[in-house]
């Protein structure tokens, strides 16, 4: 790999790897233990998503998901789906099929018996099939959840055109988005995110480097 290669996966990979890929964190009230795999970025946990998951716990008279429809975008290892489950949300954690079994173990670890509702699984590649699989007339959500989905792959477009299809005009949906900036391409993507929806900033965490967004549909 060269040098300027090297440089750009270091910038967007985490600063850590968990010993023998497990991670252990608090929410909610319970422990949550977290199998990551080293074999696919989408299979390891992300500041986004612990970022997101300490704002949804620490706002919940604002942002209540107690029994609302909840659906999270690359879901990855299911932190965020795990801790929107145990925050009393109905919750579709939604990956590619490649990430669906670690993603299966993690949220029946650390839901079953715990939760009002089981979160389920389902396959979801941006930008493919959405109106088969997930049918305007069928699929409402309250929120759409996302952590760390912007970084540098050329699924932007196809990212964006899966929030359009959730997130809607008369739908009431909201997007609630938690990024770390690593590339010009995570700029261009807010820009193009504030364009099409209306974005606002809900929460800034400068150490982390992390920014969480909010965004609905424009009427």
């Amino acid at each position: 790999m060269s040098g300027e290669a090297l440089e750009r996966r270091k910038a967007w990979e985490p600063s850590v790897y968990y010993a023998l890929g497990k991670e252990s964190f608090h929410f909610a009230g319970h422990d949550i233990s977290i199998r990551e795999s080293l074999d696919t970025f989408g299979a390891l946990i992300w500041p986004g998503a612990v970022a997101l998951c300490q704002f949804l716990e620490n706002n919940q008279q604002s942002v209540s998901l107690m029994d609302k429809a909840v659906l999270e975008l690359g879901a990855g290892t299911g932190l965020l789906s795990i801790v929107a489950s145990l925050l009393g949300a109905w919750v579709t954690a939604t990956d590619l099929p490649d990430i669906l079994s670690n993603l299966t173990f993690n949220l029946t670890r650390n839901t079953r018996g715990r939760c009002r509702y089981m979160p389920q699984v389902a396959a979801l590649a941006w930008g493919q099939h959405l109106e088969r699989d997930f049918p305007r007339g069928g699929c409402r959500y309250d929120y759409v959840l996302a952590a760390d989905v912007v970084y540098h792959h050329d699924y932007l477009e196809e990212l964006l055109a899966t929030i359009g299809h959730f997130c809607r005009p008369g739908s009431r949906t909201a997007l609630l988005w938690a990024n770390k900036v690593r590339f010009q391409s995570d700029l261009r993507f807010t820009e193009r995110l504030r364009s099409a929806f209306h974005t606002t900033v809900v929460c800034e965490l400068p150490q982390q480097e992390v920014v969480i967004y909010r965004a609905t549909a424009r009427e």
